[in-house]
């Protein structure tokens, strides 16, 4: 047969398509693959790059400058409280600009006086300086936090995971709770502490009041101290010895940011994880689609040795098998990246999170789809193209 027979672009493609819409449904199932693997990873590397994004934000604004002093507590690591002196020795060292000493007081809170005792639902009483959402870079979902005028009055701010449980959506200027048997009112509810998340599920009261109501101390358990980031290192080394000049061992400095670091370092991790998983989905997905052509091939012996007895050359069976298959692919290339983006769209607004899709995700995916394509139809298109049409009519 001569190759004087020629088949152009436009027909390999309407040859590629009539081919798969006799099939319509095992097309769709087969470059539903495609599109898992396709939309797998879009959408991990989107929700990674999204993620992310705000997780510096978050820094940004937060700051990287914050460092926290503790006792350390147990056997041999110390009593689990600084020394009264602590906080104005601290705030004594140049570079620092902000400190907040934070204290607890042996006291219970509950919604009302009607609740049991047992049931304290985990929450603690903490006692704070009027500057402590300013060291922490901390905000209120509603209310307002202490100042000179309310410290000594029995009022208390809530934070946001103590809010929840005792059932306090606003302040509204009405909202009371039981606390240490006697009556305070809910002057503010905070916002998530990102920097110091042990506050979350903590009622806080002013130092006078904790002083008049329950004798305060004033020993602080934490203290938050914000310092130039210049000589962050600096003031971090000088903390324990001027914490607790006699037992410097026994306390401990951490910085809170780190702690943010490695939770991205660790969801970094799972998004590795999730991309080898969509990898594979999307080898998995190839196979199918090798697969179908396989069988196609098989199903299809009378219309191919048709062809070939018409005048189609082995080139032109070979290039409508690869079409087909690259179509498939291409097809679920498109609707998993189209995926893709939405899940990633869906799920970062969800989380307030600004959406980020990489460029190498979306082209990258199209491209790999359409690579996968071609692989899995070379196999059966050359398989297609070496039957002979005698044989072909004869099995058909």
């Amino acid at each position: 047969m001569s190759d004087a027979s020629r088949l152009r672009r436009g027909d390999a493609a309407r040859v590629a398509v009539v081919g798969l819409r006799t099939r319509t449904t095992r097309a769709i199932l087969s470059a539903l693959g495609i599109t898992i693997g396709i939309a797998s990873m879009v959408a991990v590397l989107g929700l990674s790059e999204s993620s992310k994004s705000d997780l510096l934000s978050s820094l940004d604004r937060l700051g990287t400058n914050l460092l926290v002093v503790e006792a350390g507590s147990g056997i041999g690591t110390g009593t689990g409280t600084l020394t009264s002196t602590a906080e104005a020795m601290v705030d004594r060292i140049g570079p620092v600009e902000q400190v907040s000493a934070v204290g607890a007081v042996d006291a219970k809170v509950f919604r009302t006086d009607l609740v049991p005792e047992t049931r304290s639902g985990g929450l603690s009483v903490q006692v704070a300086p009027d500057n402590l959402l300013a060291t922490l870079g901390g905000d209120l979902s509603s209310g307002r936090f202490f100042d000179e005028g309310t410290d000594h009055l029995p009022v208390a701010v809530v934070g946001s995971v103590a809010a929840e449980r005792l059932g306090i959506t606003d302040t509204g200027g009405t909202q009371q709770i039981w606390l240490g048997g006697q009556w305070f009112g809910v002057i503010g509810v905070l916002d998530p502490l990102e920097l110091a998340p042990g506050l979350d599920r903590a009622v806080i009261i002013g130092e006078e009041a904790a002083a008049d109501l329950f004798d305060y101390d004033g020993i602080p358990q934490t203290l938050y101290v914000r310092a130039a980031p210049e000589h962050l290192d600096a003031v971090s080394a000088v903390l324990p010895a001027t914490a607790d000049p006699e037992a410097p061992d026994q306390v401990q400095v951490s910085r809170p940011t780190d702690a943010l670091e490695a939770r991205a370092a660790a969801e970094g991790a799972f998004t590795a994880l999730f991309l080898g998983l969509g990898i594979v989905a999307l080898v998995v997905g190839g196979v199918g689609v090798a697969n179908v052509m396989v069988i196609s091939v098989l199903e299809r012996r009378g219309e191919i040795g048709l062809r070939r007895a018409l005048g189609a050359t082995r080139r032109h069976v070979a290039v409508q098998f690869v079409g087909e298959s690259l179509i498939l692919a291409t097809a679920g290339g498109i609707a998993g990246v189209t995926l893709g983006a939405a899940v990633t769209a869906a799920y970062s607004s969800l989380r307030g999170w600004t959406v980020l899709i990489p460029g190498i995700a979306l082209w990258g995916g199209l491209t790999a789809a359409i690579l996968i394509g071609v692989v899995a139809g070379l196999y059966p298109a050359r398989r297609a193209a070496r039957l002979d049409p005698t044989e072909a009519l004869r099995g058909a």
